[in-house]
């Protein structure tokens, strides 16, 4: 914390490949999006100003690594809470609960992951969906973004796409031929990523995402942005280890 105080600024990984989690906004080239505006609280808490925070791109695979190396504060990038990855690195208490679902092309006839037996599926490499699926699938294709992975499907290339639906609702949004199919087959609890060891940052993001929920902040950031999967949902609960 006291590093980050003396630079002035927080530096944060994020998307700026998936539209309503983290995207770059095409006309102002400004990064936005669900995410990034966890991102901007916590500045905003440290600073008093939600736009002293420096973003840096990250792509799935490269969110482990950046924290390890400490490239950056922390990442704020669609991350589930895994034990393997807390092996890794630290997390913060969960700030939203996503589920894994599968986009298609619409009158594909597939209906969920029961129908993907036989089919190609795009998944993003260092993400948790791959492993979900690896086994359930005739073929797994792994990209650095989940953009390719739309591009893929759009050109025929793959049949699906399966992922977080807080990730399909953004791509779905950008292509009105595409459609998200079938209930959610996991739990996939994001947290904010902190480099092992850093516990007075873990404590204070913790912190701020508590407030988040207390005073409507995290709901309004959820109005904002992920209207389109329903009303906004009660915040996560907050477990801590102690």
């Amino acid at each position: 914390m006291d590093r980050i105080l003396k630079r002035g600024r927080l530096i944060a990984g994020v998307d700026q490949n998936s539209y309503l989690m983290g995207f770059r906004n095409s006309f102002t080239g400004e990064i936005e999006g669900f995410d990034v505006d966890v991102a901007r609280q916590v500045a905003k808490a440290i600073f008093g100003d939600e736009k002293k925070v420096q973003f840096k791109v990250v792509t799935s695979a490269e969110r482990i690594p950046m924290l390890q190396r400490a490239e950056v504060d922390l990442v704020v990038r669609t991350m589930t809470i895994t034990c393997d990855r807390l092996e890794r690195v630290d997390f913060s208490s969960v700030y939203y609960q996503a589920g894994q679902r599968v986009l298609v092309r619409r009158n594909s006839g597939i209906t969920g992951v029961d129908s993907l037996g036989d089919k190609r599926v795009c998944v993003a490499s260092g993400s948790t969906s791959l492993g979900n699926v690896v086994n359930r699938v005739k073929t797994t294709v792994s990209v650095p973004n989940w953009t390719d992975c739309l591009v893929m499907l759009q050109q025929g290339q793959t049949d699906a796409i399966s992922t977080d639906d807080t990730i399909l609702a953004g791509l779905a949004a950008q292509d009105p031929y595409t459609e998200v199919v079938g209930a959610r087959f996991t739990e996939e609890p994001y947290g904010v990523g902190i480099p092992k060891g850093q516990e007075d940052l873990v404590r204070f993001v913790n912190g701020v995402l508590e407030r988040m929920r207390a005073d409507g902040t995290w709901s309004g950031i959820y109005r904002r942005w992920l209207n389109t999967l329903g009303p906004a949902p009660v915040p996560p609960v907050a477990r801590y280890r102690d």
